[in-house]
């Protein structure tokens, strides 16, 4: 995995390095190959803070660890970006195995019954005349109704972000309180929604004023 170090006002030891390594190498057994990702690691105050950006084919991932020291603040991040690779991994399987939606069951046609044919002169008379032929009327079936499932609404607090941030920081929001929907404002007081599709990117939709 090709993996991009960045330090502001810090030093990365080499034993720093060798932990981004070995997280990274069961990160990338987890999504794949193919991903890449960045780490960048800074102080504030007395907090040592890593900020870990994944970027898979299918999947974008942010976590972000904080504590004393720089080893403790990136076990912190591994940990939170793996638990979210897992999660994706499992989801993905899961999309995999579901059933086919079953076929709209159709009424049965309606057969017809059978009329003996009868020669000229042993048709019935009616009024002296012989009787006309009756025309065949097509008959046709309709597929029964499908039933339609009453949705069940949940109500929820916890997807609306109470204070101003950009999209990266709504983004990492969403994936810090691992939630699939989250809607927020920017510093311009523009509204947004931020939800993750089907195949797992992460859609920004703006809300019109």
């Amino acid at each position: 995995m090709e993996v991009e170090l960045t330090a502001r006002q810090v030093r990365i030891p080499k034993e720093l390095r060798a932990q981004v390594e070995e997280g990274m190498n069961r990160i990338a057994r987890i999504l794949g190959r193919t991903t890449t990702a960045s780490i960048m690691f800074r102080t504030q105050r007395h907090l040592q803070i890593a900020e870990l950006t994944v970027k898979a084919r299918m999947q974008t991932i942010a976590a972000c660890g904080e504590a004393d020291t720089q080893e403790s603040a990136l076990r912190a991040a591994l940990a939170h970006a793996e638990h979210q690779a897992l999660r994706h991994r499992d989801r993905k399987i899961s999309r995999k195995r579901l059933p086919k939606e079953e076929k709209v069951l159709e009424a049965p046609p309606v057969s017809k019954p059978k009329v003996a044919r009868t020669t000229q002169p042993e048709a019935a008379i009616e009024n002296g005349r012989p009787a006309q032929p009756r025309a065949e009327i097509a008959v046709h079936s309709f597929p029964a109704p499908a039933t339609v499932v009453e949705p069940h609404v949940v109500k929820s607090g916890d997807a609306i972000a109470l204070r101003p941030m950009t999209v990266e920081e709504a983004v990492k929001e969403a994936e810090f309180r691992d939630r699939d929907l989250l809607v927020f404002r920017n510093a311009s007081g523009d509204l947004f929604v931020l939800h993750r599709r089907r195949d797992g990117q992460m859609e920004l939709v703006e809300v019109p004023r």
